[in-house]
């Protein structure tokens, strides 16, 4: 006799519990969700979760460094002059109307 939906679902529940299996939500923008989706097709797997999966023990296959590396950003924040002057402007402006603040002159 086939099982009914809710023995299906205690099953369910009970494997979620013995493998200690959590459900982790993450928010991602377009460009992001279309990488996952390339890397779907290209591995020609419909599961957003098993690709998920698959990338993080590659990456923990690397060990700290390898992961350290594969994980940093790829991008470098540089100040420009004109922002640093603006900055600088503004923190001595808003030290002259409240005094007691020391200068910290950047090196």
């Amino acid at each position: 006799m086939a099982k009914s939906g809710q023995e299906r679902s205690a099953k369910a529940a009970l494997k979620r519990s013995e493998f200690d299996e959590k459900e982790l939500r993450h928010r991602c923008r377009l460009g992001t969700r279309q990488k996952l989706e390339e890397l779907m097709a290209w591995n020609e797997d419909t599961e957003q979760a098993s690709v998920i999966e698959g990338c993080l023990r590659y990456v923990h296959s690397l060990g700290p460094d390898g992961a350290r590396e594969a994980l940093k950003a790829r991008h470098e924040i540089v100040i420009s002059e004109n922002v640093a002057r603006i900055f600088d402007r503004e923190s001595r402006r808003e030290i002259a109307r409240d005094p007691g603040d020391e200068i910290v002159s950047p090196i």
